[in-house]
């Protein structure tokens, strides 16, 4: 059986020659068999938003920064991930927190 790294590979070639629903599968086999991987959920935010799946997008993305609180590109995911779903308000919100992690700072 394949290691969860072994399918994060996969999936990220597989998100590299644009299989974005190929790619979301494995990143999600990745999160279900290691539900503490934050690259796993940090790139299956990514790949999710690209497909357009915003809700899934930002509930993946909560799940990276609730991992890792003090990660710049979590936080700046997420953002984006507000941002593309159209939600203003959360969007700043979490972008400020990464900028505040941008300046050394920590949250929480």
């Amino acid at each position: 059986m394949a290691t969860v790294n072994e399918i994060f590979d996969d999936a990220s070639g597989d998100l590299a020659i644009g299989d974005l629903e190929a790619a979301v599968e494995k990143y999600r086999r990745c999160v279900e068999l290691d539900p503490d991987f934050f690259d796993g959920w940090h790139a299956f935010g990514m790949a999710l938003m690209k497909l357009g799946r915003f809700a899934e997008a930002i509930e993946a993305g909560k799940k990276a920064v609730e991992l890792r609180p003090n990660d710049q590109i979590g936080w700046t995911s997420l953002s984006l991930f507000y941002n593309r779903a159209g939600n203003v308000k959360e969007a700043e919100a979490a972008g400020a927190k990464a900028k505040i992690l941008s300046w050394g700072g920590k949250i929480g």
